[in-house]
């Protein structure tokens, strides 16, 4: 080890001087451990180029970690909008350094819906795990690890090679694939205020600030270089939406600068424009990474991966044929940029439409550049509002394509190959009253007027939307679509499925975290559907690959419409009356995994939030609760399973008392209980006060008599039907016995601890040890090391017993395999 026993701080200086002499390294940015840049000669002249940020530890460390601890340092602070990002990203500690290109994560920065602000230092954030989830195979990859000892010397030629030194000065920063959206950032603060224009009428006739960003970015000496571009920067002015009148001459809309232009002159001369040539299709081509998000959603503008584009691809020919390019016709009725059609063959055959204009412009400027299209078949189109009607009767549509959506046996041999727009009127945040609603962006169609209550609850969602209006108004024709798997399994979608009646021929899913700007973690699909088949979804074999495009399994997808969901679990147990003691409150939201934060216990005085079902838990349901709450929380949640839907189960449960006293075990002990004694009376302490040495009587022994069978009848029953009360104490298999052991160790620790509560929870005895933050919520560690040590054998016997039970949970049918 280099640097043994040296601090984190005279690391940073040692490693500076050995590696980074040449550099500026005195430059701090935000929160970031070190900074290596380029030095200026003369100050304020312009930005100070940055080479690399870097995470830095003492000792030896988790690379990994460390760099996921950078990456939320810079989300969290934003830092790549007030600065130039670098060419690398790193880590070091006393042993090792490493580095990896920011170009190949910067788009993590702009994942949709993501909570940046978590503590980056705090591993244990399903935040954290999240990010290091989705960069570490971009680590095992595109990371350059060296160790300082053995390999000193590659180092240095890996800096020198890499690092380019330039006078030790600075004049203009070069624009490429690696920072032209954090240029858009600073450009959106400093030139488009000086902008005459209204952008929020601006944004409803589909102008966005973006194409105004590319006319300038690609242009050289203000004059734009593109001249299929939306936007035209012509010196002074812009030049917008240029149409051909009925005279044959053109109308321009064009706009101008409120300050004579000199905001963007000096904004312009930190940069060097044009950027190389190289870069432009790409970066006109990812022009959807500067699109607004719910302009995004909206409107489609997503872009496909190239490997699943090539897969979808060859899942089409699978199906349709090795020929089927020749053999069919291709509409991409949501193409935004054309990029699912890379790798297309036959121009003749395609078709391209999207709701924006400026797309069909950057379409158009392709082909310019060699894209396989024919520019009369590209075209604007809103799918979800225009009517199919020809250009030679005032319509819209290429009379070619109109000819064959027209022909029934034409259309036959049509192929809608679509990744459509995503949005929907209410996501998980929405409902839980934490997010905007985007009712607006689905509702306001004619496609969702003409079909909503055809499919019910579906038509909130914009490509459930597609789909019925090709599945109606173009019969026979074959669907590609990448969308969730909600389709096929939600109980939104009941009434969609029996109305959607193409046959699903062949499906495949990857993960979610593989496609930009989508957060969360659930497969998405690509489907192939024959419209000459008709039929009502029940069951497929999907075939299962990883982010690297690696099959890696099958996975059967059901449909859930003949089955009944979990959620009517335990609804149909009485309520009791004036008599009935309740013990807690039991919320369940959804039945899929992806609901399973939730699903909780906790005090009857909370208020209760959000729908789902909700249960009053008295000593009648408690068992039927208890399993109900295990085995929603036994199987870990993962990508592939986020969608599939929990159900009644069969009768085997009942005789199984062995797995119902599992799954209390379980309940008592999990972190989703969350009965708290500061909100009530706490009925859910496991043992006596002997056995955990209390200092005085606990307010309620109802839990630990519950299990030695010592309850008394409290009245609820009657002359006819007396009240059955157990009197024989509940027997526990060894896995759930360990678990009751391991909590015993915890509760009487807490209750040697000076200001304890005598009627602490679980719950309680977590934020007495770990603390809250300032936002209020439980920090996620404790600096007491024997409790961290108590709470560790209490998860992994847990854990332990999860394994026990979850093979109960297809035996009993609670999910289908």
């Amino acid at each position: 080890m280099k640097y043994q026993n040296v601090r984190e701080g005279e690391i940073k200086n040692k490693v500076a001087q050995d590696y980074f002499w040449i550099y500026d390294c005195t430059k701090e940015i935000g929160n970031i451990d070190f900074c290596v840049g380029m030095h200026q000669s003369q100050k304020g002249l312009a930005e100070q180029e940055s080479l690399l940020w870097a995470e830095a530890k003492k000792g030896s460390s988790d690379i990994y970690k460390s760099i996921v601890q950078l990456i939320l340092t810079i989300g969290k602070a934003r830092t790549f909008d007030k600065y130039l990002p670098p060419t690398f990203l790193g880590a070091f500690d006393a042993e090792k350094i490493a580095f990896i290109p920011y170009n190949d994560i910067q788009e993590i920065f702009y994942l949709n819906d993501f909570n940046w602000n978590v503590t980056p230092s705090n591993y244990d954030t399903k935040e954290f795990k999240l990010i290091h989830e989705k960069v570490k195979t971009v680590i095992d990859n595109q990371a350059l690890l060296f160790n300082f000892l053995k390999d000193d010397q590659e180092i240095k030629k890996f800096i020198k090679n890499n690092f380019t030194v330039s006078k030790f000065g600075l004049t203009k920063t070069k624009i490429d694939k690696n920072n032209f959206i954090s240029v858009f950032n600073k450009w959106l603060q400093i030139v488009k205020p000086t902008i005459i224009m209204n952008w929020e009428m601006a944004k409803q006739k589909s102008i966005i600030e973006a194409d105004f960003y590319l006319a300038d970015l690609i242009s050289s000496e203000n004059q734009t270089l593109k001249e299929k571009l939306f936007v035209i920067l012509k010196k002074d002015i812009y030049e917008l939406d240029k149409r051909l009148n009925d005279m044959g001459m053109f109308d321009i809309i064009y706009t101008k600068f409120k300050d004579n232009q000199v905001a963007h002159t000096q904004f312009w001369n930190r940069y060097e424009r044009p950027p190389k040539e190289e870069y432009w299709d790409y970066i006109v081509e990812r022009r959807d990474l500067l699109v607004p998000q719910d302009v995004r959603e909206r409107k489609g503008s997503f872009f496909t991966p190239q490997i699943w584009v090539e897969l979808s691809q060859k899942y089409l020919a699978d199906v349709l044929g090795v020929d089927w390019q020749d053999e069919y016709y291709i509409w991409d009725c949501a193409a935004g940029t054309g990029n699912l059609l890379a790798g297309l063959t036959n121009k003749y055959h395609i078709w391209a439409s999207t709701l924006d204009k400026q797309d069909v412009e950057v379409m158009k400027d392709r082909i310019q550049n060699g894209a396989n299209l024919l520019q009369d078949n590209v075209f604007q189109f809103d799918f979800l509002n225009d009517e199919f009607a020809p250009k030679s009767k005032g319509g819209k549509m290429p009379d070619n394509l109109y000819n064959i959506i027209s022909h029934p046996e034409k259309r036959k041999k049509l192929v809608i190959y679509i990744n459509p727009p995503y949005a929907e009127a209410g996501s998980t945040k929405q409902r839980a009253g934490t997010g905007k609603n985007k009712r607006k962006l689905t509702v306001e169609n004619k496609v969702y007027q003409r079909y909503k209550e055809l499919i019910s609850k579906a038509s909130n969602e914009l490509f459930a939307q597609f789909l019925i209006r090709i599945s109606q108004e173009i019969p026979n024709c074959k669907i590609g679509n990448f969308s969730k798997i909600k389709i096929l399994q939600s109980a939104n979608f009941s009434q969609f499925r029996e109305v959607f009646r193409f046959k699903l021929k062949k499906i495949f899913l990857v993960p979610s975290h593989t496609f930009d700007n989508v957060s969360g973690k659930f497969p998405i699909g690509f489907f192939v559907w024959d419209g000459m088949y008709s039929e009502e979804f029940q069951e497929i074999e999907a075939d299962v690959f990883d982010t690297f495009g690696k099959k890696i399994g099958v996975k059967s997808v059901f449909s859930l419409n003949r089955f009944i969901p979990l959620s009517s679990f335990g609804k149909e147990e009485p309520n009791g009356n004036g008599n009935t003691e309740y013990i807690g409150h039991f919320a369940a939201r959804g039945n899929d995994f992806q609901n399973q934060n939730a699903v909780f216990i906790d005090n009857i005085t909370k208020q209760w939030k959000g729908g789902g079902v909700h249960i009053l838990i008295s000593s009648k349901n408690l068992h039927k609760v208890a399993i109900s709450f295990a085995v929603r929380h036994c199987i870990e949640a993962t990508w592939l399973n986020d969608r599939d839907q929990f159900l009644h189960p069969n009768d085997g449960w009942q005789k199984d008392i062995e797995f119902q006293n599992d799954c209390l075990a379980f309940t008592l002990f999990h972190s989703q209980n969350r009965i708290s004694s500061k909100e009530g009376t706490n009925h859910w302490i496991p043992f006596t006060e002997q056995e955990v040495n209390a200092r005085a009587m606990f307010e309620s022994n109802f839990m630990s008599k519950y299990i030695k069978g010592k309850l008394k009848p409290n009245g609820n029953g009657t002359l006819l039907e007396p009240e059955k009360i157990r009197t024989t104490p509940l027997d526990f298999s060894p896995e759930a016995t360990s678990v009751f052991n391991a909590g015993l160790e915890l509760w009487k620790y807490y209750h040697r601890q000076e200001n304890c509560d005598v009627n602490a929870s679980l719950y309680d005895i977590r934020v007495y040890f770990q603390g809250r933050n300032e936002a209020g919520k439980m920090n996620n560690k404790s600096a007491d090391e024997t409790y961290h040590q108590f709470m560790a054998d209490l998860r992994k016997a847990l854990k332990l017993l999860a394994q026990k039970i979850e093979p109960k949970v297809y035996e009993y049918a609670f999910l289908k395999q």
